[in-house]
Order: C-alpha cells, then structure tokens, then sequence
C-alpha cells in the first residue's frame, strides 16, 4: 500500500491534473456534457496508456540508446524540477507547450483527447522518466502490479477531475486553481530533486567503490 501511495502521489503531482482544468474548460466552450465526458474519457486512456508503456519498454529503449539510469534520473530530476518551478511562477501552460497558437488550433479540431491535453499537457517527459526510474527499483511481480494499479488509478483520477472540470473552475475560481497549482509546485520541485540527489550519490559511490 506505500508503495502504491508514492507512486500514486508522485505521479499526480508531476502530471497536475489540477492545473489542467482551465485549459480543458477553455478548449471545451460550446461542448456538451457528452461531448466533455468523451474527451475526458479518451484522455485519460491515452495518459494510461502512454504511461504504461513508458513503464514497461522505457528500460529497454534506454538500453538501446546506451544511458544509464542515473543519466536518466538526473534528465527527469531536472525536467521534474523545471515543471515545478513553472507551477510556482504560474508559467506552467507555456512549459507544456500550450500558448494561444496551439489553443486555437486545438479548438478548431474534432478531438483534442490525445493532443494537447494528454500529450503534453499531462503525460510528458517528467512523468515518463519517473516510470522508467521507478520501473529500475521495482520490478518484482508484486511491485509490477502495484505500479500498474497506481498508474491505473491516475488515469481514473484524471477523468473524475477533467468530467468535473467546469464544475471545479467554478468552485475554486483561477485563484483557486492557482494556490493549488504552486502547492503541487513545491512537491514536484522536491520530487525532482530528490531523483538528482539519488543520482548523483550513485555516480560517487560507484566512482569511488
């Protein structure tokens, strides 16, 4: 159950669906609740998905391009920190690749589920990279299933927060929205950092050892 805690935890604060919530309320004016809960749907398969892919193929993709995991977690760590540096200075839309541009051609497209909203608004690098580290400490039966549980669990979390987008836009107000983005800020910043720290006391231990 810790286990899938953390995961769980870590997982949604560097995805912050919170702070996905004006964005889908803003690409989804004029929609109707089915059309709102449809998208909500396949968004959060395709963040499942992506997720889970990312969780099981991430080690051998490494392997293939020869880095090492350390490597990896320093990338992550530093991409991890970046996103939480771009809750608390409320940038975070802009690091993800969202800008007016994108935001217009997206309202201009049938389907929005799978860009921008779970690539890379939710599903990105820094989360991708968490798995594969994770994958890299966890990787009995037990742990598998757990980690899959959790990421499946993020998915259902995903679709409850982005069906009830409109509703939590209203009911928190931006100013809401935003307190809780720069809290989650703070957590993603530790989390990120906390991957750098780990890394980098491998490397001396096994330059030293």
């Amino acid at each position: 159950m810790d286990l899938f805690i953390y995961l769980f935890v870590a997982l949604f604060s560097v995805l912050n669906p919170i702070g996905t919530v004006p964005i889908f309320v803003g690409l989804t004016q004029g929609d109707s609740k089915q059309e709102c809960s449809r998208i909500s749907l396949w968004t959060s398969i395709n963040v499942f998905l992506i997720l889970i892919i990312s969780f099981f193929i991430g080690k051998y993709v490494l392997s293939f391009f020869g880095i090492s995991i350390d490597s990896l977690r320093i990338a992550g760590g530093l991409i991890i920190v970046s996103s939480g540096f771009s809750l608390l200075s409320g940038k975070f839309n802009k690091k993800r690749g969202i800008n007016k541009k994108i935001e217009t051609d997206a309202q201009k497209r049938n389907d929005i589920a799978l860009t921008p909203l779970a690539i890379p608004m939710l599903a990105g690098p820094g989360s991708i990279s968490l798995l594969i580290a994770f994958y890299q400490e966890h990787n009995s039966t037990n742990e598998l299933i757990i980690a899959s549980l959790a990421i499946f669990a993020i998915a259902i979390a995903i679709f409850i927060i982005l069906r009830s987008a409109h509703f939590l836009a209203q009911l928190l107000g931006a100013s809401g929205i935003v307190a809780i983005s720069r809290i989650v800020g703070f957590i993603v910043i530790a989390i990120g950092i906390q991957y750098i720290v780990s890394a980098l006391i491998n490397i001396i231990k096994g330059n030293l050892m």
